[in-house]
Formats: C-alpha cells, structure tokens, sequence
C-alpha cells in the first residue's frame, strides 16, 4: 500500500491515543501477529492483562484496531486486529495546532526510539540468528543532495517496493509457504540537516 493510500491520522485525539509508549508497543505486535487476545499481548509486552486490555479498548475507540470474529481457541476472549495495513501522519495536519505540533512531535520521537530499541536488540541478539539471516541483515546511511520534491518522489518510490515485498509475504503466508519465514523490520528516515 503506497503512502498516499494509507489512513491518516489527522486528528489530535487519534495522536494522543497512540502517543503512549504501551500502546504503540501492542499495536506493533498486534500488526505482526495479525489476530491476538489481550491476554497473548499482554505475555509479550509483559504486562497485566487488564492493563493491555485497557489500552486495547483505547486504541479500538479511536479505529486504530478493531475487535474480530473467528480467533482460535477460547470463544470467551476477545480477538484483536489493526484496522489497516498501516497509518500514515503527517506535520501539516497539524501545524495550525500548537497542541496538535506538540502530540505529533511526542509520537514521532517515541516512534523513533522505540524502532532504536528494536535495532539495538537485534544487535545483542544477532549471534543467536543463523549466519544466513546475519549476512542478510543491513544497516545503511545515505547521505544525498535532493530537493523536497525529490525526497517526495524518493519517499514513494520506496513505499511502494515495501509495498510489492508486503503482498508477496502476505501471499506465501496465506498459501502456507511459512518455512524460512521471519518477521523483518525495515527502518528508514528522510530527513534535511544541516552541516
């Protein structure tokens, strides 16, 4: 799904209810699980499960996931989705905002230090993955001379190869094709600076 195709969240209450550490947190692994209980979340975020549940319902009243039907196992418990394949925001929504400048600042620092975390796990944790995932695993800079509208173009460009990879593992799944299989993360900025 190209970036332009993704929901926006442009509302300062939609912000606010992601911008919270454990929420952001349950949304990632509920993406990657694709259905889970409050209680299967709540054992990997290592928290109570009236505390996940809590945060679950937060999320679902502002349509960032949703409750589903046909979950396995316990009929009892409640199966969570994400509403969409992604979300995008963006700083125009809320520049007129002085609240809403604030929020989105808050989520985009806690977004980019929880995908820092990630990486920097994978880094402990790389010896234990096979020399294939190893000599497969990256981490690269650019540093590029663009305009805005380049970046823009650059911007897409980049959606929409994660776009063809996203289907194509979507694709194997669905048709059973799991073995070799592992959640990837895929972690890219565009940015100006100054030198």
């Amino acid at each position: 799904m190209a970036s332009h195709d993704r929901p926006r969240v442009q509302d300062v209450g939609t912000l606010k209810a992601l911008a919270h550490p454990l929420r952001m947190k349950l949304y990632r692994a509920l993406k990657v699980a694709g259905l889970a209980t409050a209680s299967q979340l709540a054992e990997q975020v290592d928290e109570a499960v009236s505390l996940v549940s809590y945060h679950l319902r937060k999320l679902a009243s502002h349509g960032l996931i949703e409750e589903t039907q046909g979950g396995r196992g316990d009929a009892r418990e409640r199966w969570w989705r994400t509403s969409a394949e992604s979300f995008s925001t963006r700083n125009s929504d809320f520049r007129d905002s002085p609240e809403g400048v604030v929020v989105h600042q808050t989520l985009s620092r806690l977004h980019a230090r929880q995908l820092s975390e990630m990486y920097e796990g994978y880094l402990d944790a790389q010896w234990a993955w096979s020399e294939a995932w190893q000599d497969s695993s990256f981490g690269s800079e650019f540093l590029l001379s663009l305009t805005a509208e380049e970046l823009r173009d650059l911007r897409q460009e980049i959606d929409d190869v994660v776009a063809k990879w996203t289907a194509r593992g979507r694709a194997a799944g669905e048709a059973g094709d799991t073995e070799g299989r592992e959640n990837v993360a895929v972690h890219l900025y565009g940015f100006p600076f100054a030198t």
